[in-house]
Parts: C-alpha cells; structure tokens; sequence
C-alpha cells in the first residue's frame, strides 16, 4: 500500500469513528440502561420503613422520646446532633425520589400513556417524601427539583407551594387509580396499563393502595391543622370531602389495611434481636414522655413496652402495679440518667417482646402508615369542627385498634419479666379493653379536653411505628409534655426543625441563602420555627 492510500485509509477510519459521539463509545455495554418498574418499586417501599421502629439513638422513637439512652457511650438523648444537624451532600431523599422518576419512565415506556399504576403510585410517593422532608426542613427544591445535571442549583419552593403540590398529587394519584381500578384502562395499550408487580407488602392490590393513599392524605391535612383557614390549600373542604364520600376516596377500614412493614430472620433482622439485647438492655429505658401517661390512664400498654422499675419490685410493688413502671426523664444529664438507670430507678425495654428472637415474632409489625392514626386523624378533624360526625365514635375506634394491633383484646393476657429476660415475674391475668375504655379519665370529652384526649391517645398509639409522626404531631400540639432539660442539649430546648445539608451553602448559595433568609432571618438552625407551625 502506497503511503497515499494509508493516509486515505487513515483519514477514512477518523471520518467513521468521527461519527460516534464520546458518549457512546465510553459507555459500558455491560451496565444496565433501564429496568421494569416492578423492580424498582419493592426499594421505594421498603425505604418508608428506614426510620421506623427502634430506628436508634437520635432516631424517630427517641426524639419522640418513648425510650432514652441512659448510658453516653452509644449514644446521647440530644437534639442539636444527628439527623438534626447535617454533615451530608445530599438532601435526605433524593435517591429514593430519583427512584421513583425512574419508576415513572419506565412504566411511560411500557404503557405509552401517564395514565397507569405506576406513574400513579409514584405521585403518591413523591407526595409522602417530600411530605416528610418539608416537615423536616421547611421550604425545599421541589418544582425545579429531580432533574439531574440540567437542575443543580434548584430555587426552593415555599413551604406553602410544597403542600399545594402535595394535596395536587394525591388527588391526582386517587383519581388514577379509581380509574384504573374502574375501567381496566382500555386506552391503554403496554404491559403496565392494569396492575403492579414486585409489590409484597400489600400483594400488588391497587385498591389496598387506593385506600393507602386517602389515609395518607388525612395525615397530611392534619398536620396542616394550623393552616385550616388557608383559601389556597382548602383544609376543611378537603377533609370533608374525603370523610364524607367513601365511594370516591375509600380509606383504610381496620388494621388489614395497613402499610407494615414485616422483619425476618433470613435477610432483615429485627432491630432488637438477642445480639443487640446483649448491648442495649441495661442501656435504654422507657421513656417518662410515654409511661407518665399510659401509666396516669392504667393502660395496659404499659405492659407491653416496659419492665417495672427494679427498685419497685425490690420495695415489694406488684408487677401488675401501674405505679411500678418508672420512665426516665429525657432531659436529664447522661450522668444523672445512668446513675439512677444502674440505681434500678427506671423501667426498662420489654425483653420478652422485642428482644425475643431475630424474626421479631414476638412483637407487632412495624405500621409506615395505618389504620389506628387514621381513626385518631378523622377524630381530630372532627372535633376541630371540619365535618360533621361522631369524633368520639372515631376516637374509641382508635383506642380499640391500637390495642389490638399490639396483641390486646378483652381477656388478653401480658406475661412481664426482667430486663434481660432472665426473670418472669408473672402474668398480667384477664385484660379488659372494655373496663379501660369506661374509665373516667379515657372516656371521651368534648372541645379542648376532647382534643387532648384524641391526641394522648394517638401519640400512645404510635409507640415504634409510624416514622417521625409521633415527634411531628407533638411538636404541632405539645401533647404530650416532653421532658426537657440539659439531657436535650440545643439550649435545654427540643429541635424544631433538621438543618440543610451543609454543601447547600456552598452549591447553591444564592436559593440556600434566600430560603433561610425567607423563614428563619437568615439564621439554619434547629429552633426556627416552620410555615406550617405558625
């Protein structure tokens, strides 16, 4: 070959190869590019349930404070710490949000329309976390949010705009799904237009989601309870209009219902297990927040959460005595709290239940959204005047489900032993909801009093279930008084709010700052107050 024709062959194979862009040729052939939504969907699921029962130290049910760290080594009971202040890149949910986005396009690809379960089901995902990162932060990037290298530096919306396009999409998401449900979408054409797969917790049933998807929406138009005479969001209509015409946005109807979550032995464990009793048991006791009232009302639930106080038992109390379950205050130091932990002054976790074996067989699912605080939720709107209807009705609904949901019905028996399971004092003999139910003290009251009970009641109910709602829901009424002192850290003050990740400040200087301007004068700290708590 003559040099001429190996610099035309040269410049024939640049001209080829020209034609491809870098894109292309460095992709790996060997990474996936797209996958089913059925795959996708379990993850967005299974991450409701990362912050639910037992989530640790510094996590929903401390700060809730049903229990507390008694011994600083693992642990502190502050607020100005983890996850309320933030060391990560990221705001907390991205991923999974992006998961969903994804879930949303693949499911386009398959049913050629928006109108399928999947794209449905991901309005409804979108709305719960964003939900719970406003709660959690206030203003967020959500209409300029999730779109990826064309969207990083995103404006915030406000707090406001947040919950406008959350009751927007779970509107949205009830409607699809009734029409999906209805019809069979026949002017759909793909293989994701009818139904779901990869769904094992509530067996790729729409209508179970439908329901879901309601109950969630009463969870949120509470929250919003001090915005009920806003025009723009519309609290009170809306929360008629869903109590009012169950054909059209059916709700949970009892415990079968619920979005839980189940551990097992096999791949996920329970998160107190015979390993980590071993670690924790003489550590963390129950919480005074918590046994101060179900102690007050001689609930039996005390039974199920707690050990009595050595020291009770040791002065000759009954372990069938209220009076001999003992919460350790929150705000105490670490050092007054270990001392009198070590001294036998507190009731601890109950060992039988919840340290039992890794499958948790012993103690009850862990709800991600349920039936109990739905009865609970319809109860307060009710008693706020948002609808016509029987709160007390409700509010009795609520006591009665969370009983059973923890294994209480009349006639049950509550056996009770130690700490390390090492000592069974006895068995709590012939429990009666009915009896509890008639006490004057439980039996329900109108106006404010009324109102009290309805939200006691539902911050029992919520003991290690329901992610963060038990700390927002307390922080939106103060009920019930939380202990507070230099065990709080953060000023001897409870945290109001999580901060922003620190590289916001730096990413995205201009919508950080203008955010914190807008809420908190500028200052992102932990005691600003939120949009919805003003």
């Amino acid at each position: 070959m003559s040099r001429y024709s190996k610099l035309f062959f040269t410049m024939l194979v640049v001209a080829v190869c020209g034609c491809q862009s870098y894109d292309e040729l460095s992709k790996n052939q060997n990474v996936l590019t797209s996958a089913p939504p059925s795959l996708i969907l379990p993850g967005v699921i299974e991450h409701m349930n990362n912050e639910n029962a037992w989530s640790g130290k510094q996590g929903s049910m401390s700060a809730a404070q049903f229990f507390v760290s008694t011994y600083d080594y693992y642990g502190t009971n502050n607020y100005d710490q983890a996850p309320f202040t933030k060391g990560t890149d990221n705001f907390e949910y991205t991923e999974v949000l992006q998961n969903v986005v994804q879930m949303e396009l693949e499911a386009r690809k398959g049913a050629s329309t928006d109108l399928n379960p999947y794209s449905a089901l991901g309005k409804f995902f979108k709305a719960y976390y964003f939900n719970i990162m406003s709660q959690k932060l206030g203003d967020v990037p959500l209409s300029q949010a999730l779109q990826g290298a064309n969207g990083k530096t995103p404006e915030y919306d406000t707090q406001k705009n947040v919950y406008i396009q959350i009751l927007k999409w779970l509107d949205e998401a009830n409607a699809d799904l009734a029409s999906i449900i209805a019809t069979g979408n026949p002017n759909c054409v793909g293989s994701y237009c009818k139904s779901i797969a990869g769904d094992e917790f509530m067996g790729n049933s729409l209508a179970s989601w439908q329901k879901i998807v309601n109950t969630f929406t009463l969870r949120v138009l509470i929250s919003l309870s001090k915005k009920e005479n806003d025009a723009d969001l519309k609290i009170k209509d809306k929360f008629a209009a869903i109590i009012g015409n169950p054909a059209t946005y059916p709700v949970m109807e009892s415990l079968e219902d619920n979005l839980q979550y189940k551990y097992n032995a096999s791949y996920n464990n329970y998160p107190k297990n015979p390993t980590s009793q071993g670690r924790d048991a003489q550590r963390e006791n129950v919480a005074s927040a918590f046994l101060n009232v179900t102690t007050a009302l001689n609930d039996p639930r005390t039974f199920i959460a707690a050990t009595p106080a050595p020291n009770e038992i040791q002065a000759g109390k009954s372990f069938t005595d209220y009076a001999a379950y003992v919460g350790a205050p929150a705000g105490l130091s670490m050092s007054d709290l270990g001392n009198n932990a070590q001294g036998g002054k507190y009731s601890f976790i109950n060992a039988l239940r919840y340290y039992a074996d890794f499958a948790g067989s012993k103690a009850e699912p862990a709800i991600i959204i349920g039936y109990p605080e739905l009865c609970f939720n319809i109860a307060e709107g009710l008693n706020r005047g948002w609808a016509s209807g029987d709160a007390e009705a409700w509010y009795v609904k609520g006591i009665t489900a969370s009983m059973e949901h923890f294994g209480i019905v009349d006639g049950s028996d509550i056996t009770v032993g130690n700490n390390l399971s090492t000592v069974i004092y006895g068995t709590v003999m012939n429990i009666s909801v009915t009896d509890y139910l008639n006490q004057s003290s439980v039996q329900y009251k109108d106006g404010a009093d009324g109102l009290e009970q309805i939200l006691t009641q539902k911050y029992i109910a919520f003991w290690q279930n329901s992610n963060w709602e038990a700390f927002f829901n307390q922080r939106r009424t103060g009920v019930p008084a939380f202990s507070t002192g230099v065990g709080n850290g953060n000023g001897n003050k409870i945290a109001v709010r999580w901060q922003y990740p620190v590289a916001e400040a730096a990413t995205n200087a201009k919508n950080y700052n203008a955010a914190v301007q807008r809420q908190f004068s500028g200052s992102d700290d932990l005691d600003g107050v939120l949009w919805i708590l003003q």
